[in-house]
């Protein structure tokens, strides 16, 4: 690949992640670990774009650009599983969400680019990794694989780690997860295989665009607490249901607030009370169907979409969440109770209610019921 094509494509790879970084900052979910080390990620990619091309300047030790060369060959090699280490690092919260496996990843991380810094730096005086000869032609040393064996380490771990714990990793992640080492494991092969070809840095901006779409772009509509879709999302969707319906089709909707829920919090703390809407959450979808729409409206109110035209059926499924809370309560191990307010509704396609009006209306009726069962 001569310089120019290598500018030219770099510089779109470029500009196609500052693109993405600038709307992961917009990203309403900034205060995740996975949130900032996907703009790590980013930056790092970005430098070692940037630094691929002050590789490419003439080496020859007779030209004025050759501290350019070298300059750019060391920050390639030394960063060079920095990028890995921050997927893998990233995997791993997706697929655990505990810090304390993170932390114990993190000093062997470090290890590992500790020892390719240190041996980086020891091949500047004996030409361990490449040497440039007076003629301009590159010679690989005999520790040149080293640092990009530990990129393929690292990656080969993560994809590994996906797919040892693809059970725990929701559908609409797993896919992306997996297909993240498939392009720079395509050319770290090619690469070794065929001198001059380089696009290792070009396919892992493939890789996070991939992960930008279908993970990072979708935690910006997800609740971080508890997974399910954010109130941003929630607004959008009911907007969309409504503009959709017809007199032979609608849809229905269920407003609802956990009973007793800030004495939960002032009784047994906090995390108590992040516990209850994690537990709530995976009730609802234990009694649910897989394509019903949940949301966290705030605090501790939840909506759900139904596709359901008939009142009947609404109230089935109403009536199977009051069921599916009668029996968490009678063998949960926990020190609360947990408990539902509900007002749910049709909507009404010839009353041509507005959202915010259809929302009023059912936010009015699970008030109603949450009055009643404060009488009981």
């Amino acid at each position: 690949m001569n310089f120019s094509s290598n500018i030219i494509l770099n510089t779109y790879s470029i500009v196609i992640l500052i693109i993405i970084l600038n709307h992961t900052f917009k990203s309403a979910v900034k205060d995740t670990v996975r949130h900032k080390l996907f703009i790590i990620m980013l930056l790092v990619t970005i430098l070692m774009l940037v630094v691929d091309i002050f590789s490419r300047f003439d080496g020859n030790p007779d030209s004025i650009y050759s501290v350019f060369n070298h300059f750019g060959n060391f920050l390639i090699f030394l960063l060079s599983p920095v990028l890995p280490s921050l997927w893998l690092l990233y995997v791993y919260d997706q697929v655990f969400h505990e810090k304390k496996k993170m932390k114990r990843l993190f000093y062997p991380l470090i290890t590992i680019n500790a020892v390719n810094a240190i041996l980086l730096i020891l091949s500047q005086f004996f030409g361990w990794f490449y040497t440039i000869d007076s003629n301009n032609i590159y010679h690989r040393g005999p520790f040149f694989l080293i640092p990009i064996s530990f990129t393929f380490a690292l990656i080969f771990m993560a994809f590994t780690v996906v797919i040892v714990n693809r059970k725990k990793i929701e559908k609409k992640y797993y896919f992306s997860l997996l297909f993240f080492a498939i392009p720079p494991f395509t050319c770290i092969i090619m690469q070794i295989i065929l001198y001059g070809l380089s696009l290792i840095l070009n396919s892992v901006v493939i890789s996070i665009l991939i992960a930008f779409l279908y993970i990072q772009n979708q935690d910006m509509h997800t609740d971080f607490l508890t997974g399910v879709n954010n109130r941003k999302k929630l607004e959008a969707y009911l907007k969309k249901k409504i503009n959709t319906s017809n007199e032979n089709k609608t849809f229905s909707a269920i407003l609802l607030d956990i009973n007793n829920f800030k004495s939960i919090n002032d009784t047994f703390g906090h995390d108590m009370g992040d516990d209850a809407l994690e537990t709530a959450v995976k009730l609802l979808k234990s009694c649910l169907k897989p394509s019903d729409f949940i949301a966290r409206f705030g605090g501790d109110e939840f909506y759900i979409i139904l596709d359901e035209s008939n009142r009947d059926e609404l109230e089935a499924t109403v009536s199977r969440i009051n069921n599916c809370i009668e029996k968490y309560n009678e063998t949960s191990l926990k020190p609360y109770r947990l408990g539902f307010s509900m007002g749910y509704a049709v909507y009404d396609y010839r009353s041509q209610m507005e959202k915010e009006q259809f929302q009023k209306q059912i936010d009015t009726l699970m008030y109603q019921n949450k009055r009643a069962n404060k009488e009981l």
